[in-house]
């Protein structure tokens, strides 16, 4: 999966299509994620000790990967992801680097 947390996205497909937002949290099994704001369920809850009146809470529910795309930061347009080998001039080693399909530019 290319998408991480934190990362800027913008909905594609469904209900919520053209919103943005952060990701909150990534399920790489499931292969979804859960964006602020982004695809809000009500839930209705009992009372307790964090929510002593109970009701109705909204909450945002996971959304499968394909729905969504990576925000480019420079051009702050929808892009896809690709993985880039990059040799690290201290150590030597080789890192694997995500890398924007349309500039090109790390993100």
């Amino acid at each position: 999966m290319k998408i991480r947390k934190n990362d800027n996205i913008i909905v594609i497909a469904g209900n919520s299509k053209g919103s943005t937002g952060k990701v909150l949290k990534v399920f790489p099994k499931k292969n979804r994620v859960i964006i602020e704001g982004v695809n809000l369920r009500k839930k209705h809850t009992k009372p307790n000790q964090a929510n002593p009146q109970g009701g109705i809470i909204e909450m945002e529910a996971p959304i499968d990967v394909s729905n969504v795309m990576i925000v480019d930061t420079k051009t702050s347009e929808s892009t896809r992801v690709g993985s880039k080998i990059i040799i690290d001039d201290k150590t030597g080693k080789k890192k694997i680097v995500r890398v924007s399909k349309k500039t090109g530019e790390m993100l």
